[in-house]
Parts: structure tokens; C-alpha cells; sequence
């Protein structure tokens, strides 16, 4: 499937990133965990995910957790069958994905769901000859496994980032691809470009748990970091 962000790199495979937001307002710690595997479906997905992201406590709670899959899942039965999903089912492991996130505490506003980018078909034909198999994907097919995720988004009540359509608003969407499936580095610049400003949405929303750097006492700065300075 389409690879991660590169600048977003934390994002990928449920690895966990942590870093402080600095800004006058807040100081908080921040957890983002992304759902995405080459090469997987939603299915083989949906069987790792609770050994990937646990219950914990409230601070390992991430602030947004990213599912991005359906470029393996749309490809066509007759000639991929290891990968293929059938559209219904797609749609109902995602849903399975968000319901089993909100019940180790990972409620659906911190959940974003990431359509499959749209398919150059005349350059993937190409990959797909020299692999020695014909065309495994068509961007149709791909169009309504994207068109299902902006369900289950809506159904669900998660966010969701519509690659599909925003990809293909742009002249050539080409370039976005390095052939004609997987992301170029434009791609996956164009990606975090769209996702950051959702992520950041989420994140302004935490609750403050460190003082801005300029609020500290310089004098005793354990009164400012630590309250009364017995924990």
C-alpha cells in the first residue's frame, strides 16, 4: 500500500511519537499512533490491531490515531486474490477497527480515517507487466473503496481525510506516485500537508501539563514544574 509520510514518519506502523507542542497557550504531551502496514489489508489488519495499540493509562491515550488502508483491499479478485477484500467487508473492518479503538479508550474524535489514493492505471500496468501479471487494480474500483471509507467515517463520526478526491483535484496526480500506486515524496508531502492540520486540531485541544517554558520560576522552578514539590 501507499507509504507513510516521510516528514510524519512517527505516524507509521502504530509506532508511537512523543514531543512537546510549544506555544504560549500549551505545553502537552503528545501521543500519535497511525494503523498502516504495506502490502496489508484491513482484514490482516483488523486480526493485529489489538496487539499493536493497548488499553493503558490516560496518558498513553494517543491524541489521534490514523487507519490508512483500501489500496490492497480494492485490488481486483480475479487477479489479486491474496490481497482483495470485498467492498462490504472493507467497510465493516474499519468499522470494527474505530469500535475496538473507542473500547481501550480511544474515542472516535481522536480517530482519522485515510481514504486510498487514486491509481495511475497506465503506470501500474507497467509495474504490474514487469511483475509478470496483468492490470490488479482499476482507479474506478479504487474510487468506491474511498467512497466507502467517507461512510463509515460519517457513521462512525471519525474525521476523515479524502486522498481520492483530493489527489485527483490536482491537473496530474501523477506526480503524487511513484508508479502509479505507492506515493512519491510529493505524495507523501502532499499527504502530511493535509493530515497535519487535523492532527494539530486535536492536539490544541489537550489539556495543559507542563508550563510554558516562560512561566517557569527561574528562582525555584520546581514550585512551577512539579506544583508543591512533593510528587
Amino acid at each position: 500500500g501507499p507509504a507513510p509520510p516521510r516528514p510524519a514518519r512517527l505516524l507509521h506502523g502504530a509506532v508511537r511519537g512523543r514531543g512537546l507542542r510549544e506555544c504560549p497557550a500549551l505545553a502537552s504531551l503528545v501521543a500519535l499512533r497511525g494503523l498502516h502496514h504495506p502490502g496489508y489489508n484491513t482484514r490482516w489488519a483488523k486480526i493485529i490491531l489489538p496487539r499493536l495499540i493497548r488499553k493503558g493509562n490516560s496518558l498513553d491515550i494517543p491524541v489521534a490515531v490514523t487507519i490508512f488502508f483500501g489500496a490492497n483491499d480494492s485490488a481486483l479478485k480475479d487477479e489479486n486474490p491474496k490481497q482483495h477484500i470485498p467492498l462490504e467487508e472493507y467497510a465493516a473492518n474499519l468499522k470494527s477497527m474505530v469500535q475496538y479503538l473507542k473500547s481501550v479508550d480511544i474515542p472516535e474524535n481522536r480517530v482519522i480515517l485515510i481514504t486510498p489514493t487514486p491509481l495511475c492505471e497506465t503506470a501500474w500496468e507497467e509495474q504490474c507487466i514487469i511483475q509478470g501479471c496483468k492490470l490488479n487494480r482499476l482507479n474506478s474500483v479504487v474510487g468506491e473503496y474511498a467512497n466507502a471509507c467517507l461512510q463509515v467515517a460519517q457513521d462512525c463520526g471519525t474525521d476523515v481525510l479524502d486522498l481520492w478526491t483530493l489527489m485527483q483535484d490536482s491537473q496530474d496526480f501523477s506526480s503524487y506516485l511513484s508508479d502509479g500506486l505507492h506515493l512519491s515524496p510529493k505524495g507523501n508531502e502532499f499527504l502530511f500537508s493535509h493530515l497535519w492540520p487535523l492532527i494539530e486540531k486535536k492536539v490544541s485541544s489537550l489539556p495543559l501539563l507542563l508550563p510554558y517554558w516562560r512561566d517557569v520560576a527561574e528562582a525555584k522552578p520546581e514550585l512551577s514544574l512539579l506544583g508543591d514539590g512533593d510528587h
